[in-house]
Parts: C-alpha cells; sequence; structure tokens
C-alpha cells in the first residue's frame, strides 16, 4: 500500500509540476496578460454570489477570493445571475446531481460550462477559473455516513469527479480559452468538519484522490492551464495559523445555524452563506480564523488564498 500511495504521490507530483512549469523558459517573467474578463465555475469556494451571498462572512466587503484576483487586475466578476460571469454556485458537483445540499435545482459545473459557452465566444485574453471537489467530497461522504456506499466506493467516485473535472477544463480549452487557471480542493482532513466527525483520514485521502486524478488527467494541457494548489497553502494555514497573521484554524467563526441541509454536512449546522458581521462567535475577530464554517473559509483566508493565486497567474502569463 505504501508502494502503491508513493507512486500517486510521485505521479501527481509530475503532473503538477508540467502544470505549473510549462511556457516557463529561463531568464526573467514578465506578465504579459492583461486578462479583459474573469469568468469563474465551481461550487462555494468560488462562488461570487450566484444566490445572493457567499460562502464566507459577508461582511459587505471583497469576502472570496475569486472577487479578489478580479481587483487586482482591475476588474469585477458579478455574479451570472446578476449579468455578469461568475457561475459558480455553492454546493455545485462536477457533473452529477443533486448538489451536496440535495437540491436537483443546482447547475452543475458541467451545466455552468454549458451556460458560458452558449453566451458567446471565449475571448483570447479571458481568464477563465475553474474549480470544484469540495461539493463532490460532501455529498459522497454523505452517502458513507448514511451506510449507502462504502469507504472504497467514495474514493473511486471522487477520483471519478476529478478526472470530470480535468475533462470540463479541457472542454474550456478546446473551445478556444488560452488562460485557464483550475484549482481543486483543499485537504478536507483539515477541516473543523472532519474534526468534528472523526473523518480526517477519510477525507484527506478522498480530497488527495480527486485532486491526484485532476492532474493526471489534465497533464497535457500545460501551455494553456495554471493548476493552483489549495491543498499546499491551506496546509500551511492550518499549520501555523499565526504565519498568516490567524489565531484559529479548527473552529468556524460564524453562528449562522441552518436548520435544513445547508451546506450538505448536515442539518443544524453552521452554514456561511447565512453569516454576516451579526452572527459571529461573541469577542472574537473574525479576521483571525480561517474558517467560517465547518467547511468554507473566512474572508481573511480567502484573501490569502487570491494573493497565492494572483502571484502564480502574473508569474505564469
Amino acid at each position: 500500500m505504501s508502494c502503491l500511495w508513493m507512486r500517486r504521490g510521485l505521479l501527481a507530483l509530475a503532473s503538477a509540476s508540467a502544470l505549473l512549469m510549462a511556457a516557463c523558459g529561463s531568464g526573467t517573467i514578465e506578465s504579459q496578460l492583461q486578462p479583459a474578463r474573469i469568468i469563474a465555475f465551481g461550487d462555494g469556494f468560488n462562488d461570487v454570489g450566484q444566490r445572493g451571498s457567499h460562502f464566507s462572512v459577508n461582511d459587505g466587503g471583497i469576502d472570496v477570493w475569486t472577487q479578489q484576483v478580479a481587483i487586482d487586475f482591475g476588474l469585477v466578476v458579478t455574479a451570472q445571475s446578476a449579468g455578469g460571469t461568475g457561475y459558480a454556485t455553492g454546493n455545485a458537483r462536477i457533473t452529477s446531481k443533486p448538489d451536496a445540499a440535495g437540491n436537483s435545482a443546482t447547475s452543475t459545473v458541467t451545466e455552468q460550462i454549458d451556460a458560458f459557452l452558449a453566451s458567446g465566444a471565449i475571448g483570447a485574453n479571458d481568464l477563465l477559473i475553474i474549480g470544484g471537489g469540495t461539493a463532490d467530497i460532501i455529498a459522497e461522504m454523505a452517502k458513507v455516513t448514511s451506510g449507502a456506499q462504502t469507504s472504497d466506493q467514495m474514493l473511486a467516485a471522487v477520483k471519478q469527479a476529478g478526472h470530470d473535472l480535468a475533462a470540463q477544463t479541457r472542454r474550456l480549452v478546446n473551445s478556444g480559452a488560452a488562460h485557464v487557471v483550475v484549482v481543486g480542493t483543499y485537504d478536507l482532513g483539515r477541516s473543523p468538519w472532519a474534526t468534528a466527525t472523526g473523518q480526517s483520514a477519510l477525507l484527506s485521502q478522498a480530497s488527495g484522490r480527486f485532486n491526484d486524478e485532476l492532474l493526471v488527467s489534465m497533464v497535457d494541457l500545460g501551455q494553456h492551464v495554471l493548476y493552483v494548489d489549495a491543498a499546499f497553502l491551506f496546509n500551511l494555514m492550518t499549520s501555523s495559523p499565526a504565519s498568516y497573521a490567524l489565531v484559529n484554524a479548527t473552529d468556524p467563526v460564524c453562528t449562522s445555524v441552518d436548520p435544513g441541509p445547508g451546506i450538505g454536512i448536515g442539518a443544524g449546522q453552521v452554514n456561511s452563506s447565512l453569516c454576516t458581521t451579526a452572527t459571529l462567535a461573541a469577542g472574537v475577530d473574525y479576521n483571525q480564523f480561517l474558517f467560517a464554517d465547518r467547511v468554507y473559509p473566512t474572508p481573511a483566508a480567502h484573501r490569502q488564498f487570491s494573493q497565492y493565486a494572483y502571484t502564480r497567474i502574473r508569474a505564469r502569463w
């Protein structure tokens, strides 16, 4: 088993290296890209307010990383539901329905791309952001918890979801996209959800399985694709929160309990899409917390990731 995981790890590392280093020559890299538009697909991690709120602390500011990356390029990205190009929707899965919270009306990442491609051609200087994995892992974990499938079946389904996200990335490239940023899931085994359920090992394995398959399945797209490693940065933030001006990387700061399915981890759980500055733990600074709810990050964590992503994009193109 250890040899198998070593081979998987080395393969993923080789794939990531190819995607991160493709098209990089010798000498100083000078960014030439000035995006005309930012287009975002995915689940709650990329959602800029498709249903009117963000999966973070809704503080009236810039609280999702995709928004901040757009601002750093002098642009604004708004939700597709409000006439913009932010198609990402909370709880959306890659191809499967219902979503992580059991809602069959939520557009999958595949359907988000369908809608975008039907709206017109991809521009030469468009920057497309596509992500996923979190909602798929949540949905598959629910089947394990209910006894509907085994852990091995979950891991197989998650692996397929990673392959499916790579296929949608390839679809964008084949449709003319020259600049595609791809983001997998962070290690959900480090989330407050994993700690609360005692499933850290399985959720870590599932997160790794998704990201590995995603990388392996799109390794040949390096000319047009940049993989931004959420797991890498979130591992650093959870391991050494003080290095990122954080004091708490283990507890959700929001108190906005959702009596319904919420983010898919069960009824009666905190749902950050309902969280505002009026629904926070008493006596704390939410800017010093990593997690808004048991899965999704705070604006402070989003800002850290946006800075990391923006730096990678500028270095790449």
